[in-house]
Order: C-alpha cells, then structure tokens, then sequence
C-alpha cells in the first residue's frame, strides 16, 4: 500500500495514533524511516492538518513508537485538530517561522515594531514556534529588555490573541508582582471588596517561581477551573471569584510563556508587565491595586526601586485605560507564617475568623481599603477603616463561603479539616535570642523541594518572625512534605542556608580542611 499518497508537493498522508503522554506540549513522534525520506530531522516544526483545521507541531524520531505511515501525537495536539485515533491527516514540514526573525532582531538589542511583537505572541499561540524558541523570546526579555512601546504591543497583542470577559459593570482587582512567601492576602481581599458591593472577580495564575500562587492555594478550598459563563455567573451573584485564569484562554500566550519561565525560575519585568496586565485587559478590568512587596530578598529591594517600577506600571495603566494605584508593601520576609498551598489555604481561613497572624491581617486591610477608596466605598484616606470593619463584622468570612459554596466547594470547611503532608522536620533555636533575620529565598526553596506547590500538603511554617525573642531548644520553623524523599530533599536544602537567624547563633565554622574544600 502507497502510505504516502501526496495531496499538494509537500503535504504527506499519515494515519494517527493518540500517545499516551502526559504533557502540555504539542509533540509528533514518526517513524525514523519516514523521517528520512520526508527530510524532518528531530525537532522540526510540522505542520498536522485534517480538513480545515491545522497545528503546529514538534517532532520527534522513533524506530518502535510508531510503525511506518503512522504518526503518534499528544492529546493537546490532537484536541486542536479534532483529531481521533486512526483518523488520517495531512503532514508537511514547516517553513521557518517570521518570529523567529524577529526574536533574533531583539537578541541584537533592536527595537521591536507592534506587527513585529504580535507576529511573535501569535506564533506563541498558534504552536508555530515551540517551547525553546518561546525560552528565548523569554530571555531575550531578561537579558536585553523591552521598552515602553515594546512593552505595550505585547500587552495588547497577548490580551487580542485569546477570548475575553465582558462583566457590563466597572471592575476591581488586585494583583502583586509576588517574590513574597506566603503572600496569600487575595483570598482576604476579594471576599472584603465583594462584601462592600464592588465587582472583584479576580482571575490568578499558579505559582511561577514562589511555593503557591493565589490559584493554588484557593484551589484547597474549592474548584478553581471553570468556564467564562460560569465565572460571569457566579460574580455578578455573589460578587467576586477567585480562579485560575489558565482554563479560560485568556491571554494564553501568558500560561505558555510561564510554562518554560517555570523550570529556570526566572520573570523578566517586561513579561510581569504583560503578563499581569494582559490579564487585566482580557477580564475587562477598570480600577487596579498593585502589591509591590520590597525589601532584601523580595523581587524589588529596594524603594527607589519600587517607586520607579510603579511609575512604570501606572504609566502604562494610563496607555491601557486602567486605573492603577500602586501599593509598596514590606516584603523582607513572609506574609504570615504559612508557606505552600494547603499551610496557606489554613492560615487564611483562620485570618477571616479573626484568628490569622497581624502581618496578613493589616496588608490585606491596607490593600483591600485602596479599592474601596477608588470604588467610591470609603472616601480617600479612610479605606483601611471600613476594610477593617468589613473584616471584623465577619462579612469577608461569610462572602468568602459563598464564594466558596458558588465555586463548587464546601462552605462550611474549617482550617482543621485541610489536610498537609504528613511528613515533618522541626527546626530549633540553638541559642537564646532575638530573631535577627526569616531569609525569603531560603523559606522560598526550602518549600518547593519539599513539594510545593504541586504536592499541596508540602510547605514550610514558620513559628517565629524577625523581632521575636527565643529560648534555646523552642521551636522556630517545620517544614512539611507528602513524600519522605521530598523531604529529605528539603531537608538537603535546609542545610545550605540559613533561613532562620538568631542572635547569637554559629552562623558557619571555617577550619583550615574546610578551606581547601570551599
């Protein structure tokens, strides 16, 4: 049988076969035989079509995988196509993509035009140009930069190349740039401003670089993947929402661009930019509060710094049409004591009953009487007063099980019934003292080599903060993990750093053995 019956010069006919592969990413695998008489080398770029529909695909060679005349593809790539097992499509090598050109031209230091940028996010988009080259565009970000104009175009070409939200009424939102453990104040926030009346239905990520992102930690508490008609649904009836903005395609160039950013830890300020306020676009929203968290060890450290990047953020909230307060936060150290998605779920819960630790309280109250004051809520200056009484009447606790309960969840669920990982190591104070120093970075990978945010038991708690006198022998910190091997895997990293200080430890012995082995 002729396997390769041509319908145009450079399209091949193959029969598919769904691969049993767990990934996001759009692979092809072909026989090693076919790849040599079609010229694909590993890697290529292919072009898969059946009938109208087409995607872009990597591919990669196999002898045993895939028998001759058969292409093997991963459900993501199937999906876009509508393809099922044994259906036949049409392969062709793809020509090299014009982003490419352009991702090259701003390696060089050049200046990106709009149709330039959009050309790259819709190449992003479309799975033209795959998981390194979009790792490039990222560190091209990183290591050059884009400027005001460059920043702008990728904004608004990363919210046109996805689906949008149209609520009908103004909308609120909050959004920090993160480096902050712990930060879990959203799930504060929105319950706060929705009980004031105000429209907050806030679309978050999953964490990038930190233990646990809004998405992650709300997602013990409820289910935070649903559908644009849902999350309109349920906003305009209880007033706010808390979900993760990645089922929606909203801005999905984003949660690509993420994906590579995720393994090498890095944000490059451009992409922030984009990313946070592409989102912003896509969910219509009007009115803006901005955590900056600063301080040694946060992304900013400095409040130069800080000021100068919401300068920037409110300059380009002006060029978008939103309205962007910024707030300069203290970020040297966690918000609260809980780190990693279910420590965090618990210790939230516990501050909407009036239990949590003061640092979450007091910055969940600050930010949350920003939008107050710029809805109209609470005049200028006197936010933080009516957030708090919002907060101190329970009313944020109860709009928070409505949210709860509209999400899908249990809204009678209580901090003791979300289970951590089961796994545990204390650390001690080995002097009297005073907490001199809690290491953000340190906390940060400590927590994730425990297992967060994917194990959403894995995590760190914290029993004291800087300025907190110790004895000798009390316990300052746990760290919590699902599996044993992520723990000693934490534990391993704990004994590269120092995350917690003490007046008057032994910070590190040097010996003339050690020397010559450092």
């Amino acid at each position: 049988m002729n396997l390769y019956l041509a319908a145009k010069m450079t399209e091949f006919k193959f029969v598919a076969r769904i691969i049993d592969l767990y990934t996001e990413e759009r692979i092809a695998v072909i026989n090693s035989k076919d790849a040599m008489r079609l010229d694909i080398k590993p890697f290529d770029r292919i072009r898969i079509r059946k009938g109208e529909k087409a995607v872009y695909s990597s591919v990669y060679l196999s002898e045993k995988l895939t028998e001759s005349g058969v292409i093997g593809v991963t459900k993501v790539v199937a999906d876009a196509v509508g393809l099922k097992d044994r259906d036949e499509v049409l392969v062709e090598l793809a020509p090299q993509p014009l982003s490419l050109v352009y991702i090259k031209k701003k390696m060089k230091g050049e200046t990106l035009t709009k149709d330039e940028i959009h050309k790259i996010v819709e190449d992003i988009a479309t799975g033209n140009i795959g998981p390194l080259e979009t790792l490039a565009f990222a560190l091209t970000e990183y290591f050059v930069g884009l400027d005001m104009n460059e920043i702008e175009y990728l904004t608004r070409s990363m919210a046109e190349v996805g689906d949008r939200l149209d609520f009908g009424e103004p909308v609120y939102d909050k959004h920090s740039i993160g480096g902050v453990p712990g930060n879990k104040v959203s799930l504060l926030i929105v319950p706060i401003v929705a009980a004031s009346g105000l429209l907050i239905p806030k679309t978050s990520s999953r964490a990038i670089t930190s233990p646990s992102g809004t998405a992650d930690t709300m997602e013990i508490l409820t289910n935070v993947e649903l559908e644009a008609e849902e999350i309109i649904k349920i906003a305009k009836k209880v007033r706010g929402c808390i979900v993760w903005g990645g089922m929606l395609n909203l801005a999905p160039v984003d949660d690509l661009i993420i994906r590579v950013e995720y393994p090498i830890g890095i944000d490059p300020e451009p992409q922030m930019m984009a990313s946070i306020l592409a989102k912003k676009l896509a969910v219509g929203v009007n009115n803006l509060v901005l955590d900056i968290p600063t301080g040694k060890g946060a992304k900013v450290e400095t409040i130069e710094e800080a000021e100068r990047l919401a300068r920037k953020f409110i300059e380009m909230g002006d060029r978008l049409g939103i309205h962007i307060r910024c707030g300069i936060t203290y970020g040297e150290q966690p918000v609260g004591h809980a780190v990693g998605p279910a420590l965090e779920a618990k210790e939230a819960l516990k501050a909407l009953m009036g239990e949590g630790p003061a640092s979450l309280i007091e910055k969940s109250l600050s930010l949350a009487g920003l939008l107050l004051e710029m809805g109209g809520i609470a005049p200028i200056g006197s936010g933080y007063s009516v957030a708090k009484e919002i907060w101190r009447k329970r009313e944020a606790y109860e709009k928070m099980r409505q949210i709860i309960e509209a999400q899908g969840g249990n809204p009678n669920i209580k901090p003791e019934d979300i289970p951590i990982g089961e796994h545990i190591h204390t650390i001690y104070s080995p002097v009297d003292g005073y907490v001199t120093k809690v290491d953000n970075r340190a906390i940060t990978e400590i927590a994730r080599a425990a297992g967060a945010p994917r194990d959403k038991g894995a995590g760190v708690l914290l029993y004291v903060k800087r300025g907190y006198k110790v004895r000798k022998g009390e316990k300052i910190m746990e760290i919590y993990a699902e599996r044993s091997t992520k723990l000693q895997d934490a534990i391993r990293v704990l004994n590269r750093y120092l995350p917690v200080v003490v007046e008057g430890m032994l910070l590190k012995t040097v010996s003339k053995g050690e020397m010559y082995l450092s």
